[in-house]
């Protein structure tokens, strides 16, 4: 009898490690928007309709939501899971929105809540169940989206700014390698090998499999081209043209599949 196909996920991360480029993660998001002149916290952003001040808003409600979360009773119901949030996002677009600009005209920065949130995450155990916006979470799947919006948002404040973000090493790493999985769990298959070096290589894209030698279909870009393309700050195309993505094989296209949050 052949094998059972295997079902596509996103690779389990150490939560530990996690918990340790989170706390970094959040340090330097507090560091770097302390840092901000006021005067320039009613320039655009690079994110529709927000200033710079809503997106620094918005990085504090982020990290504000980890203790509220966690305060309340734990949920019922079967937990969703990163790649489920990953694609959740959107429906709640209105009220994130209006919580970043009331952060932003109360001048809540991330250093209000990064000590409290990163104490608790510390103690919180990873058998947990966490309500968040969308639904429930295990503790240790509701730090990984956590992470995933920090590192998305320190970059947005990189290019908002033009000033490059000190990003924890560990915290990119498992950002990268987790959107990739994100990929091939929603793109299945072995035909295309996306390579994000350092930090990430996965086969995805229904075809002949590759088994030998160099891969006939092959997508490659650095950890910030590859965290822009899936957040949706930059497309598929421009990204081609200008080099930032080097792709080769007529199955080497990945637009139908980008961004991969929202």
């Amino acid at each position: 009898m052949p094998a059972a196909a295997r079902t596509p996920a996103i690779r389990p991360v150490d939560p530990a490690r996690v918990r340790a480029a989170l706390a970094a993660e959040w340090q330097a998001l507090a560091d770097f928007t302390d840092a901000l002149e006021s005067a320039r916290l009613k320039d655009p952003s690079g994110l529709t309709g927000w200033t710079l001040a809503d997106l620094v808003g918005h990085i504090a409600a982020g990290v504000e939501a980890v203790p509220r979360w966690l305060g309340q009773p734990e949920p019922t119901g079967p937990p969703i899971t990163v790649e489920q949030w990953a694609g959740g996002t959107a429906a709640a677009a209105e009220a994130i929105s209006d919580l970043a600009q009331e952060m932003a005209e109360a001048g809540k920065t991330p250093r209000d809540y990064v000590e409290d949130a990163t104490r608790l995450v510390a103690e919180t155990p990873d058998t947990r169940v966490s309500v968040t916006r969308i639904g429930p979470m295990r503790v240790p799947d509701m730090l990984v989206t956590r992470l995933i919006e920090a590192v998305v948002h320190a970059d947005d404040l990189e290019r908002a700014t033009g000033a490059a973000f000190p990003h924890d090493r560990q915290a990119l790493a498992v950002v990268t390698r987790v959107l990739a999985d994100i990929l091939a769990v929603r793109a299945p298959g072995y035909s295309v090998e996306v390579r994000v070096p350092p930090f990430a290589v996965v086969q995805c894209v229904t075809g002949p499999k590759h088994t030998r030698g160099t891969p006939p279909n092959v997508v490659e870009s650095d950890p910030r081209t590859w965290l822009r393309l899936a957040a949706g700050r930059v497309t598929w195309e421009d990204t081609v043209d200008d080099g930032s993505v080097r792709a080769s094989g007529e199955r080497a296209d990945l637009s139908g599949w980008l961004p991969l949050l929202g």
